[in-house]
């Protein structure tokens, strides 16, 4: 079969222009991938004058420890920076993975506590962990990086535009 000019030519215009039609779906709300844009670093508030020489009152999560399964109080402070904030969308709603850096080595029990806000369209949360009462190394980056993550669904989700997850020197936040 021979095709003539006006075939080739017929042929590239359709080409391009299913081609061009691509990039729509790239900025489409109807991709996956533009559910949450990506992360951006956002402004943590200062906090109130405390006097370094007056022990704050912190807060404890129970955990159990040992063969007799006792309660200790662990004291939980938020990570000191926050690395990343990624969502990943899923076909309940979506799970919210949040990366940080803590200020030593040995830091656990990593979790996300949601904050109270007076707007339902901004959730936020602060990334939490415990260190071990003994002293540990300060160590390199990459051995105080931790995640913790939440799961989010759908009716949680439903009128939220911002999730924002804060640290103790930063936070991060990513916007619909």
């Amino acid at each position: 079969m021979h095709f003539s000019r006006r075939h080739a030519i017929g042929a590239l215009l359709l080409g391009s222009l299913t081609l061009s039609a691509c990039g729509g779906w790239r900025d489409s709300r109807v991709n996956p991938r533009n559910w949450f844009g990506s992360s951006e670093e956002a402004i943590v508030a200062p906090e109130e004058y405390v006097n370094p020489l007056i022990p704050i009152e912190e807060e404890r999560t129970r955990i159990r420890v040992g063969r007799n399964d006792e309660d200790v109080d662990v004291p939980t402070e938020p990570i000191t920076e926050i690395a990343d904030l990624r969502i990943d969308r899923t076909t309940t709603g979506a799970i919210v993975v949040a990366t940080g850096i803590a200020k030593r080595q040995g830091a656990y029990d990593a979790k996300l506590v949601p904050v109270e806000t007076e707007t339902g369209a901004t959730l936020t949360y602060t990334f939490e962990v415990a260190y071990p009462e003994a002293a540990t190394y300060k160590g390199n980056e990459a051995t105080r990086t931790i995640r913790a993550a939440v799961n989010l669904t759908q009716q949680e989700l439903r009128s939220v535009k911002t999730i924002r997850v804060e640290g103790a020197t930063n936070a991060r936040e990513s916007r619909r």
